[in-house]
């Protein structure tokens, strides 16, 4: 439906705030009998900024009059007449008014276009249960829109005022200069003869009397002017600043959360073009109040008058510069942030980037950025503004950089490419800390000025807290640092302080956004698995997630105390489920094959009720990042007697040399996954294909697994000719069997706990494959080579 007709239907306050947006600049008859017109032409595009858009509003005020005068024409009748003669002389009046500023009708038609949106919405909403919550988020940024549109009209309104008050200053001074004229002409009546003096010397005084009167009238005028125009100009600056601390403390901030959360695997934090366009709109805003202020003060000091006006005056011009100072250091932020796990010896990148750099014109002198890395004690100290100029806790190469301006973006941004912290100076660890929960941080700082010197600024500003490594291994207990910070890190912080315990629902819920984000996924975590993970963190046995939501767990629970019975913590059994997820069983997770978050009994109660051959896929409570088969079969041993099997677990190690995927397809007793799906329509499109016919006269050696109680005669003569080695201990339940090429003794390429041996699988490997080329039984050659 048009906006306009909804318009019409308003009622109350609504329908008076409609009304009140048109008049003698723009009648509300050329509303109505345009309005479908109006409602079509695309005013957004043009750009209120861009002088050489005033070509485009050219041609839509050109439209509007030939509009206007065409439905003119079509009038008939008298009351058409009438109409008619209205018409036409609204034509001739907005061809007047615009036709030297066309941007102005488009800025006014904007303004109507978009306040009438907002009025309709508003009594939709109030019409709908709910509905107000629905669009909040455009319903804040209409009303930050329509403050700019207020702010605006303000600082116009006060622009007027001034150029009112210069003008009647300037006659004042005029007849000021009369008054001392005629008083001239009084002094040198002195010197005429007595006659003469007489004469004309009433004529002078009565003059003199005139002026004098006008001018103690006219310099109360002038201070009540002056009075008035600083009273409007205290208004603008509350509403400028209401505007700016909605942008900067609400709207920007939000933006940093995001950043922050996305640092866990939040959603991105969304781009900064919006909020850089409010920004350059409150500098600008800003910046032309300032000058109407210093001219205000230039017009007391041309002319003292008497009054509280000076002492006024000083004071706006302090607030007024606070807000751009407030304005001009919150705005220096870092679009893209360092990386919070943070290797020596590394190249990293970062950008820094001022909001409001193009519009107050510092890209016309650009300034340089440095970096630097600091502790949090030191990040405390530079916040209480103490002395912390020097210090810093380590060495950044390649840290300065100068700010570049993109004109097509409109942006001012230096962009660290190639820093790399050659060293790191650790301070006094407390108690039970570790150089993993140790927090840094980078600060970026500059000094420009705006306004040809006029204000002098020094920025700065603190990265995300940011943990040093040295080595890979440290990687695991690094990011369990940054992803407690990300999650629970409060606004307005001191740095880098955080909650040392949490409500297990928050945690639950960093887990989770971190581990779809490791997946790539929007298969997360269920309620099931995180009551797993709560029996885990809290020795528990109940399955009730009710119990679980007003516990809390502290920051020595999440990594720095063993799991019970365990040599690791919980976190990092949870980031070693994550890892191998995510480097080797992402597509079976996302696919739903994992279930993965099951204990052993409950494996067992829930394969008990399946038949033969069913089996399912569980994290290994006993190893970082491994998963383990467990399915239901006949005890070999018993007959009649069904068991519930565990293959020991699996690894990285395992899956580097033959994935999950092979692995269930080599082991013929797995028939179904749990529930009942059939293993190879879950798991064949990730088989990895035939090995191909023999070359040469050679056949590629291929590595299976079986475990040897369930390797039956049939699959091995399933198996045809192709070779195979079986791995023994690995996978297998029992380790009393050994089965292979290889005697016990000579098994170098298993551990002790019967893994492979990352180190040593490709020599293996190799080893493997030349024994096979050897031509020692015909069922390695097919024929015979010379």
């Amino acid at each position: 439906m048009a906006v306009w007709i909804q318009a019409q239907q308003l009622q109350g306050e609504a329908l008076h705030q409609m009304q009140s947006l048109y008049g003698h600049h723009f009648p509300i008859e050329v509303r109505h009998y345009l309005s479908q017109w109006i409602e079509s032409q695309t005013w957004d595009s043009i750009d209120l900024e861009n002088p050489q858009e005033e070509f485009r509003a050219k041609r839509l005020l050109e439209s509007l009059v030939q509009e206007l005068q065409n439905k003119a024409e079509h009038q008939v009748g008298e009351d058409g007449f009438l109409l008619k003669i209205k018409l036409g002389h609204y034509a001739n009046q907005l061809k007047s008014t615009y036709d030297r500023c066309p941007l102005e009708l488009v800025r006014c038609i904007k303004h109507i276009l978009y306040t009438e949106q907002r009025l309709v919405r508003e009594a939709n909403d109030s019409s709908s249960p709910g509905g107000g919550l629905l669009d909040s988020m455009s319903q804040k940024h209409l009303q930050i829109n329509q403050t700019f549109e207020e702010l605006r009209m303000m600082t116009q309104d006060t622009e007027n005022d001034l150029r009112k008050l210069q003008h009647n200053q300037e006659y004042f001074i005029i007849q000021y200069q009369e008054s001392l004229r005629i008083q001239a002409q009084l002094s040198s009546l002195s010197t005429l003869p007595p006659a003469d003096r007489l004469l004309r010397e009433p004529a002078l005084q009565t003059k003199r009397a005139t002026v004098e009167a006008w001018l103690t009238r006219e310099a109360n005028t002038l201070q009540k002017y002056r009075l008035d125009l600083a009273e409007k100009h205290q208004k603008t600056l509350q509403l400028l600043h209401k505007q700016q601390t909605i942008i900067l403390d609400d709207e920007l901030i939000q933006w940093k959360r995001r950043q922050q959360l996305s640092g866990n695997g939040g959603p991105p934090e969304g781009g900064l073009d919006v909020v850089q366009s409010w920004c350059e709109k409150l500098a600008e805003t800003n910046w032309q109040n300032r000058q109407q202020i210093r001219r205000a003060e230039h017009l007391r000091q041309q002319l003292p008058i008497p009054g509280p006006i000076e002492e006024l005056l000083t004071d706006l011009n302090k607030q007024i510069t606070d807000i751009i100072s407030a304005l001009v250091t919150s705005t220096f932020i870092i679009e893209k942030q360092p990386p919070q796990v943070l290797k020596t010896q590394t190249k990293f990148a970062a950008t820094v980037r001022l909001l409001v750099g193009g519009k107050l014109n510092v890209h016309m002198n650009p300034p340089q950025v440095k970096a630097t890395i600091i502790s949090e004690q030191q990040a405390k100290g530079l916040l209480k503004k103490e002395n912390t100029r020097n210090d810093s806790s380590g060495e950044i190469l390649n840290n300065n950089c100068v700010m570049e301006y993109h004109q097509a973006t409109g942006t001012l941004s230096a962009h660290f490419r190639n820093m790399s912290l050659k060293r790191i100076k650790r301070s006094d660890r407390r108690g039970a800390e570790s150089v993993t929960e140790e927090k840094f941080t980078i600060l970026f700082e500059s000094q420009f000025s705006v306004g040809g010197n006029e204000l002098m600024f020094q920025v700065k500003t603190l990265s995300l807290p940011v943990v040093v490594i040295v080595h890979g291994s440290q990687d695991n207990n690094a990011t369990a640092t940054v992803l407690w910070d990300n999650a629970f890190a409060e606004p307005g912080r001191v740095p880098f302080s955080v909650p040392d315990k949490v409500l297990w629902p928050q945690l639950c819920e960093a887990l989770n956004m971190k581990f779809k984000a490791e997946m790539q996924s929007s298969r997360g975590l269920s309620e099931e698995n995180l009551v797993f993970l709560a029996q885990k963190a809290f020795s528990s046995s109940s399955i009730n997630p009710e119990e679980y939501r007003s516990m809390t767990m502290t920051w020595s629970q999440f990594n720095r105390e063993s799991l019970p019975g365990r040599n690791f913590t919980f976190w990092q059994w949870f980031d070693g489920v994550m890892e191998l997820t995510k480097k080797h069983l992402k597509p079976h997770w996302n696919d739903g094959a994992i279930l993965g978050f099951v204990n052993k009994q409950q494996a067992q109660d829930m394969l008990m009720s399946k038949p033969n051959g069913t089996f399912l896929l569980r994290f290994s409570d006993s190893e970082i990042g491994g998963i383990t088969i467990a399915w239901v079969a006949e005890n070999p041993n018993k007959a009649g007697e069904r068991l519930v099997w565990n293959l020991m677990p699996y690894t990285t190690k395992d899956f580097s040399i033959r994935s999950l995927a092979d692995r269930i397809s080599d082991l013929n007793h797995l028939l179904f996954l749990y529930p009942d799906r059939p293993k190879d329509e879950v798991f064949s499109k990730y088989y990895t294909p035939p090995l191909s016919k023999a070359v040469d006269g050679y056949v590629k050696p291929q590595i299976k697994q079986v475990v040897p109680e369930f390797a039956t005669a049939s699959s091995d003569s399933a198996s045809g000719n192709q070779t195979y080695m079986d791995h023994a201990s690995s996978p297998a339940v029992s380790h009393s069997h050994t089965y292979g090429m290889y005697p016990p003794s000579a098994d170098s390429m298993l551990d002790g706990d019967g893994d492979f041996d990352l180190d040593d699988t490709m020599d293996v490997a190799r080893h493997v494959e030349e024994l096979l080329r050897r031509p020692m039984e015909s069922q390695w050659i097919g024929h015979t080579q010379s």
